[in-house]
């Protein structure tokens, strides 16, 4: 049985559809406002003092790559709440859990300055976007293939934090 015929689109008017996705936009630009105010402050200070990998990109790649990502996000988890089916309640769940750890790496990373534990904190962050693709590709495969470059570029994220730690 696919997707199509598992779950069915609810009833919606426009206005209420936009509603919801600008609900989901705002919780993902949010996210990414409170990051990078906690970025910002040590990005051009204490973040340039540590010695990085070779294949550490530019900083300047950062912004565009998570505002291409919060954008893929936002329209998975508005794909899957339009939706009528069973586990939504608990898909989008899983997607406010995974924002709340994205924020939590940069908070650990970044506003606090500790590397390891926002290395211990971005395994889980791995976990919680790959239970939540799963949750959303139930539903809405759309929603779920909407989640894999989030999850190539937090595992690129990863190997770069690990890469850190082990070079500081």
């Amino acid at each position: 049985m696919n997707t199509a015929e598992k779950t069915a689109r609810r009833e919606l008017s426009l206005a209420q559809s936009l509603a919801g996705c600008a609900v989901f936009l705002a919780s993902v630009v949010l996210v990414s406002l409170l990051g990078g105010m906690m970025t910002a402050s040590s990005v051009s200070t204490w973040y340039q003092t540590l010695a990085k990998p070779s294949f550490n990109p530019p900083d300047w790649v950062f912004a565009p790559v998570w505002s291409a990502l919060y954008l893929m996000m936002a329209l998975a988890a508005w794909r899957v709440w339009r939706m009528e089916a069973r586990g939504r309640g608990a898909a989008l769940a899983l997607f406010y859990g995974q924002l709340a750890a994205n924020l939590g790496w940069s908070a650990l990373f970044f506003g606090l300055r500790s590397p390891g534990w926002a290395l211990a904190e971005i395994a889980l962050l791995l976990v919680l976007i790959v239970l939540t693709m799963r949750a959303f590709w139930r539903i809405d495969t759309v929603a779920g293939a909407l989640f894999v470059p989030y999850l190539l570029w937090t595992a690129y994220a990863t190997l770069l934090n690990a890469s850190i730690v082990f070079l500081n």
